[in-house]
């Protein structure tokens, strides 16, 4: 419970780190956030790029969870309008409907192709193939192997840079869980489907996705809060299994009371004193994705509807290539051109990780090139973004390394882990922002809220409501 002289410190300003900051300085200003970059948002961050506004890739907000969208209503207030989702996946220089429309992906394929598709699927339902809690049986045994082979195995496999047998079950039941090829079937003859990923329209900030956290950020400020840029958190004290205070890279150490980390919960557990051995060697065998992404200036205005598009091509060495023309007017500089950013992940061991910015841009301006996509516009200009740590992989096993590594910091009293890296969670950006009020709610009110729990497949909701361009409507 907080009083006037509780002290808090909050590490890393992303999603979750800033939603935490901003709900406690609503009851004091003894809030400290220390972020390591010299920005806000995290990945949710926008910048000005050739007289446009981008963000770091491509960030859909979108929620059923009323608490969540409240407090994203309240800081945006009315500055938001509503997108139009188009996102295809592109294979083989055809366009196809993502999530999966059967009659589409059919059309694409073509007779034979779509005979094999069926006939794989329908052996699935005769013979299924045994579960072995990995990402490749699990999708075969919903959409039969050839369909995993064509709309999963290659986009999975440049994302985590491990084999799909590698790959844990996990990131399958959370991202489509509820689909199925029967089920897409079913949506197709349907007015709409009931899949969470079929969302078709979402809520945008006017001025890009960091508008939201630029404004926690402000209000922090303005109540009081501290926000530390370029302040690097070396360590977290604890006493028996208390929060002490922490400890800066400069050697400084201050003292507080309750501490909400989402730095990396490898450096995390890694960087406590107290943690045992064994818990320290489990969090080093857990291990981050980064991203690369590479902005293109191009010299045309019309070149695809999607706002982004995933690219299965094993030719490409891009996954996911995003139009920043297609999200809102107000971001758009020079409305001849179009900015699209190239997404490359890799481990930091990875040569492409290592390359000069010259080598990455001539890499994505083949890739480009390649997919017919600008047929032949000029491409004027070319922006590198390292982003370390963005991807935890959930590799085969992963849940019994992580386990203990939670059982154990749950047993240190007022540190709560959360965010995408704090929690080692595939957090989507309404799932952050939620682990932050929940965070927040357990200091100030001294809620019992299990941060745990809280997982990117999470049903359980207060109200299922959804955000509209009059505000919040409830879910139909």
């Amino acid at each position: 419970m907080i009083t006037e002289n509780t002290k808090i410190a909050v590490i890393g300003a992303g999603p979750a780190g800033l939603t935490a900051a901003y709900q406690l300085t609503k009851h004091t200003p003894n809030v400290d956030l220390y972020e390591l970059s010299p920005y806000v948002g995290g990945m949710c961050r926008t910048f000005e790029l050739w007289g446009s506004k981008v963000d770091v890739g491509p960030h859909r907000f979108f929620s059923y969870d009323q608490r969540v969208n409240k407090i994203w209503l309240e800081v945006a207030q009315n500055d938001y309008d509503m997108v139009k989702r188009l996102t295809r996946i592109y294979y083989n220089n055809r366009f196809f409907a993502y999530p999966l429309k059967p009659f589409n992906a059919f059309a694409n394929l073509g007779p034979f192709e779509t005979v094999n598709c069926i006939f794989s699927y329908l052996k699935e339902k005769v013979s299924p193939t045994p579960l072995k809690n990995d990402f490749e049986t699990w999708v075969i045994r919903r959409f039969g192997k050839r369909l995993y082979e064509i709309f999963f195995k290659t986009y999975s496999e440049k994302l985590w840079g491990i084999p799909c047998h590698e790959l844990d079950s996990d990131f399958a039941a959370q991202r489509i869980k509820k689909l199925s090829l029967s089920e897409a079937i079913k949506n197709a003859f349907a007015k709409s489907g009931n899949h969470k990923t079929l969302v078709d329209e979402f809520a945008y900030p006017l001025h890009g996705t960091g508008m939201i956290y630029e404004r926690m950020a402000q209000a922090i400020r303005t109540r009081g809060g501290k926000i530390f840029l370029k302040t690097p958190v070396q360590k977290i004290l604890t006493q028996n299994r208390q929060v002490k205070g922490l400890q800066l890279v400069d050697g400084t150490q201050k003292e507080y009371d309750y501490i909400i980390s989402s730095m990396p919960l490898t450096q995390l557990t890694q960087r406590l004193d107290e943690a045992p051995d064994d818990i320290k060697a489990k969090a080093s065998q857990l291990t981050y994705r980064n991203t690369i992404i590479v902005y293109l200036n191009i010299e045309s205005n019309c070149l695809f509807p999607d706002n982004w598009l995933y690219i299965h091509s094993e030719k490409l060495k891009t996954g996911r290539i995003t139009n920043f023309n297609n999200w809102l007017p107000s971001l758009i500089g020079n409305p001849e051109r179009t900015i699209l950013a190239l997404e490359y992940w890799c481990y930091e061991i990875d040569e492409i990780w290592k390359s000069p910015d010259e080598v990455l841009i001539n890499i994505a301006q083949e890739d480009i090139r390649n997919t017919g996509l600008i047929k032949g516009a000029n491409i004027l200009d070319g922006y590198v973004l390292r982003i370390p740590k963005c991807y935890p992989v959930y590799k085969a096993g992963y849940k019994e390394i992580l386990k203990p590594i939670e059982k154990y910091l749950a047993t240190i009293q007022n540190l709560y882990p959360i965010g995408r890296y704090g929690a080692f969670k595939y957090n989507n950006q309404d799932h952050s922002i939620l682990m932050g009020l929940l965070a927040a709610e357990n200091i100030i009110h001294d809620a019992c809220h299990n941060l745990w729990e809280i997982n990117t497949d999470y049903d359980t909701y207060q109200e299922s409501v959804i955000i509209t361009k009059t505000g919040l409507q409830k879910k139909s």
